[in-house]
């Protein structure tokens, strides 16, 4: 059961029901690991802004990024909702693929997409957000708003100090990330803030099948450099 504004009440300096709480956030962190387990196959996270009907650049872009993704046998993950988001799930659904949406409670803009075969939806972002990180070999990025930049620098920040392996972050739309990324490279760079391994975790391109290719890549090297170890048979 959903409770409305439970994250305002939460980060209230005082709160009367922390138990409570607590005991709500925890369920929401159990029903999101289900959830990553039952997808059963490597996925890419796929964010972009919700703002963008069809026709748009930006959802044709992700809905071939949805396909093409699908079609290598990766699962495609977004936030659930409509958007880029939506075009995501859409080219994964309409290519047979697995399709993942890990929705949050909004008061406005936000509903569950229709091309689904896995929903959870979160009160809370940052149980969500474990949760696109957790079924993730790559994210893709499409334009977006504030959301979109925090997914951003949330991937970029866990990298950064280890808290996840490091895994590709590409960015979709040259004209709309160049200025970020000259700043990234002209501020935070220059003035020693981050490193140039930092900057390097981050790629540009218009091309989805390029976006697609670059987590394909990466994946198979990482799996090529540290194969799974076979399941043992129980002992008899």
């Amino acid at each position: 059961m959903l409770h409305p504004g439970e994250d305002r009440r939460i980060l209230e300096r005082t709160s009367l029901d922390n138990e409570a709480h607590a005991s709500r956030i925890k369920a929401q962190f159990l029903a999101g690991f289900e959830a990553v387990d039952r997808i059963g196959r490597p996925g890419a996270t796929v964010f972009g802004s919700a703002r963008v009907a069809e026709g748009h650049a930006a959802y044709a872009g992700a809905r071939e990024v949805g396909r093409l993704f699908a079609e290598a046998g990766f699962a495609v993950v977004t936030g659930g909702g409509p958007g880029v988001m939506e075009a995501a799930n859409h080219g994964a659904h309409e290519a047979g693929g697995v399709s993942v949406g890990f929705n949050i409670a909004l008061p406005h803009e936000q509903y569950e997409n229709a091309y689904l075969d896995i929903s959870v939806t979160f009160e809370h972002f940052y149980a969500r957000k474990v949760m696109l990180v957790k079924a993730a070999e790559g994210f893709v990025l499409f334009p977006g708003g504030f959301g979109t930049l925090d997914e951003l620098f949330e991937a970029l920040t866990l990298m950064q100090t280890d808290k996840v392996l490091d895994f590709p972050v590409v960015l979709v739309g040259r004209q709309y990330w160049r200025g970020l990324l000259d700043w990234i490279h002209a501020g935070p760079l220059a003035e020693r803030m981050i490193s140039a391994e930092d900057e390097k975790l981050l790629f540009l391109t218009d091309d989805p099948a390029e976006a697609v290719e670059t987590v394909l890549e990466c994946h198979e090297r990482r799996c090529a450099e540290a194969p799974l170890e076979p399941v043992k048979a129980d002992a008899q």
